[in-house]
């Protein structure tokens, strides 16, 4: 799984970033801050999420408000990407500490992409950092001496969720991250199924023999209806660029044709993937987050209708939306970090 892009951004300010942790990240669907939320109190610690461009940071104190928060590139691994990426930890670790020092931290979390191996500690595989069965968790308590919380970072986002967001009425729940690709994560009796980090990859279960994926297998939920799919297919076939995947919905909406079937396609493709979820799990609850997921009654009430028009005996789970938004990944490495604490 790569670090989901989001295709309806929301501000990018970090100062208000800062705020919305600091409450505990959450958000009502509508986009109000929930201040009365937070990540509880407890230990203190610290937290990285760490994408293939930038890196979230913050330092949680005991009140669990997040202090520090800042995104930071991520600078050039080299030949050795796993030992260079605990380095740019201990140095951010080092930067936060000193800007706080009556912070003491007693454990840390992070999280990253790629095929992750949480139980095990190993970073199985990450095309966009470069490593394979690299020993993360190994290497970060060896040179930073705390302990550490190791995890992937939709698998962490969706441990949020489950605790602070979306899905924490629910233990059996599927989140589903919908943006330039598709990344997912299951819950079983509230606690992630990850299956040595290969669990979750619902971008890349079969729908149809349809277009090519970029991991190379063909008709990959991913390639039809993520976000990045349906603003490309729409280029492709009529050689205009669109504005993202809104833009296509906006077109669809407005009697456009070619973006109503493309659109058509990936609620067909999405509500394929939701019926095979629900027969196989049978979750109480879908959360959906991500770019796409800013498309609302237009993602949700079709979604609905079509999957309850698909089932049968099946339950019906509820299909939500997700609350957290782009810090999910960053809270979710904290409240693990919490954990060890």
């Amino acid at each position: 799984m790569t670090r989901m892009e989001e295709e309806f951004p929301g501000s990018n300010d970090l100062r208000s970033r800062e705020t919305l942790l600091a409450s505990g990240g959450r958000r009502a669907a509508g986009g109000v801050e929930d201040a009365a939320r937070g990540i509880g109190a407890g230990a203190a610690v610290l937290a990285f999420d760490v994408g293939g461009t930038d890196i979230k940071s913050a330092i949680f104190d005991a009140d669990g408000t997040a202090l520090g928060l800042r995104r930071t590139p991520t600078p050039p691994l080299g030949d050795d990407p796993a030992a260079a990426l605990i380095e740019e930890l201990a140095r951010l670790s080092e930067e936060l500490r000193a800007q706080h020092p009556l912070v003491v931290p007693a454990a840390l979390g992070f999280v990253v992409p790629g095929i992750v191996d949480a139980d095990a500690g190993i970073g199985v595989f990450a095309s966009n950092l470069g490593w394979r069965d690299a020993p993360l968790r190994d290497l970060a308590a060896e040179r930073l001496k705390l302990p550490i919380a190791f995890d992937h970072d939709v698998r962490s986002a969706s441990w949020a969720e489950h605790r602070l967001g979306g899905a924490r009425a629910h233990d059996d729940v599927v989140v589903l991250i919908i943006g330039t690709g598709i990344a997912g994560a299951i819950l079983v009796g509230g606690e992630p199924y990850t299956a040595g980090g290969y669990a979750g990859e619902i971008g890349h279960s079969p729908i149809a023999d349809g277009p090519e994926c970029a991991c190379g297998a063909r008709g990959c939920l991913e390639a039809i209806a993520s976000a990045g799919a349906i603003a490309r297919r729409y280029a492709a076939e009529t050689g205009t660029v669109p504005d993202g995947a809104r833009d296509v919905i906006a077109r669809a909406a407005a009697g456009d044709a070619v973006a109503a079937r493309i659109w058509d396609d990936a609620l067909d493709a999405l509500t394929m993937s939701l019926a095979q979820l629900t027969a196989m799990f049978a979750p109480q609850a879908i959360v959906i987050g991500g770019g796409l997921s800013r498309a609302g009654g237009a993602l949700f009430d079709e979604l609905r209708a079509r999957l309850a028009a698909r089932l049968s005996f099946h339950r019906m789970p509820e299909l939500l939306p997700a609350e957290l938004e782009g810090d999910a990944g960053l809270l979710g490495a904290a409240l693990r970090a919490r954990e060890l604490a």
